[in-house]
């Protein structure tokens, strides 16, 4: 490239000298033919002519000095480009043997692997050869050993008049014989020591589940109680004929209880969201201060924004707590109305985040899909935010939303499944209803009024103590278990299984309760003599 360079450089400045002297002639002699025909003197003329002479004279030897000069560029160029020639040829040179002696140095590595190659392979090839000759020395003997044992075996045969499938079959009657007692022991053994294992697993994954779930309950009840700055407000809030109080209950399909109490009014309505809306509703109204029906319907509006938007916060805010994705946004909307749902006193939308987080620790601890059993536990009693609008119990409700929105199979069974009413398919199922159980039964988490729990345990002594052969029953643990003392002369001991499953078959046909029952029967035989 540099000598591209130099050659370029030289033809450069040979045309440039020789366009100077053409330049300069023809500058002379055009000046000289001008001033000849402008002044037409003959005596210019030659002066004239002979200036052009000189002139031309003089461009020749600028000219040849130019090329003078040009030439000894040009060498100069020359040397200097074969001088870098020559340098690249020895830079060259120097590459191509450092190249070689690389190229050597990597073929005199490669010729080293490959002796050592095949003397690895030589190895190789002597030790297969020893190992071909053992083994065909072990099939010798193996060959020598098999002929003995036909020998050994035919002996016997001939000393004991038995073939060898007949002493087979002698020793194995025998042995059948001998340990099919033990057996059958060791195998009862072997089952009762599974089911204890098995009942302590269970509890221990039960036990650790409630211990790293402890969640705070806040008792619910089925009215609102809205306080009032004075009593005056209650005669503004019933209005003129009781015009206030018709369109309050008209609006929001609440019944307004007042009465007697001081500075309060009581709403009563099945359904906590119309509760949630009135009780927002009159709080709005107080505040306000202008109650008529104009500003009730205004403000019924404002109150079903308010608890529609709570709705929602409410469904979200339990799908980010639990971790659930891909729920369909009607299904989130639903769990937000549990919100306002309560059974026995318990919040539903708060029943069905710690079932949610109990069966995703149980299903943890037995190796199970963790948030199918999670999904499945958050949507068990999904139902429940519609069965006051639509025909059916929570379960058919809960089974069907849960098809309409396109959920597992495995969900919608253990919606259908929690309380009994249709056979689990999967072991997500069976966790569900384990989880819905714990949660329910746990103390604090469901709570009755004073009247109805003293019926109810009333209730379910009666229903014990009705069954012939039962002299008294105990229900404790909050009427959460019951003690059934029978009469030994009148009911035996087979008969015990039996009476204590008609107990457990008529409080679930009879009886309401939250949870489970446990029944205990006891048979007892006292014997008493005096000694005179």
């Amino acid at each position: 490239m540099q000598l591209e360079k130099l050659i370029l450089e030289v033809i450069a400045i040979e045309w440039l000298f020789l366009a100077v002297g053409l330049i300069l002639g023809s500058i002379v002699s055009i000046a000289g033919t001008i001033y000849f025909y402008r002044r037409g003197f003959s005596k210019k003329a030659q002066a004239l002519k002979a200036a052009t002479e000189k002139a031309e004279n003089d461009a020749g030897k600028i000219i040849g000095e130019a090329q003078k000069a040009a030439e000894n560029r040009k060498r100069e160029l020359l040397l200097q480009a074969k001088e870098e020639i020559h340098k690249s040829r020895l830079e060259i040179e120097k590459e191509v043997r450092e190249r070689k002696a690389d190229l050597q140095r990597e073929r005199n590595r490669l010729d080293q692997k490959e002796e050592a190659f095949e003397r690895k392979i030589e190895v190789f090839e002597q030790k297969e050869a020893a190992l071909e000759l053992r083994i065909s020395d072990a099939l010798a003997l193996e060959e020598t050993a098999r002929e003995l044992e036909k020998q050994k075996v035919h002996e016997l045969e001939r000393i004991s008049g038995l073939t060898v499938e007949d002493a087979k079959n002698l020793v194995l009657d025998e042995a059948r014989d001998t340990y099919r007692h033990e057996m059958a022991v060791m195998l009862r053994q072997m089952e009762e020591t599974a089911k204890e294992e098995a009942d302590q697993k269970a509890k221990e994954i039960i036990v650790s589940s409630i211990q790293r779930y402890a969640a705070d309950y806040v008792s619910e009840s089925t009215v609102s109680v809205v306080n009032l700055p004075n009593d005056e407000m209650k005669g503004r809030i019933i209005g003129r004929e009781g015009r206030n109080i018709r369109a309050i209950e008209t609006m929001t399909g609440v019944d307004l209880i007042i009465d007697d109490t001081p500075e309060a009014v009581i709403l009563s309505s099945f359904d906590p969201v119309r509760r949630e809306i009135a009780r927002i509703t009159i709080e709005k109204l107080i505040i306000d201060g202008r109650i008529h029906p104009a500003r009730i319907e205004e403000m019924v509006g404002k109150a079903r924004k308010e608890v529609d938007n709570t709705i929602k916060q409410e469904g979200e805010r339990a799908v980010f707590e639990t971790g659930i994705m891909g729920l369909h946004p009607e299904i989130i909307r639903m769990l937000g109305r549990l919100r306002y749902r309560t059974s026995y006193g318990q919040n539903v939308l708060q029943h069905a985040i710690e079932v949610c987080w109990l069966a995703g620790m149980m299903a943890a601890e037995l190796g199970l899909d963790v948030m199918l059993a999670k999904r499945a536990g958050l949507l068990h009693d999904i139902g429940k935010a519609a069965d006051f609008e639509m025909e059916g119990s929570h379960i058919t409700l809960g089974a069907e939303i849960a098809r309409k929105y396109k959920e597992g199979p495995d969900v919608v069974n253990a919606i259908e499944s929690h309380h009994g009413d249709v056979e689990a398919s999967s072991m997500i199922s069976v966790l569900i209803a384990a989880a819905d159980a714990i949660s329910a039964a746990r103390p604090g988490a469901r709570r009755e009024n004073l009247e109805t729990y003293i019926k109810r345990i009333q209730k379910l002594e009666e229903i014990a103590n009705g069954f012939e052969g039962v002299e008294k029953s105990y229900a404790i643990q909050a009427g959460r278990e019951i003690r059934v003392m029978v009469s030994p002369e009148n009911v035996r001991d087979d008969d015990m299984i039996l009476k204590a499953r008609e107990i457990c078959k008529k409080i679930e046909d009879e009886l309401d309760y939250p949870g489970q029952i446990k029944v205990h029967i006891i048979r007892e035989t006292r014997v008493t003599e005096f000694a005179k």
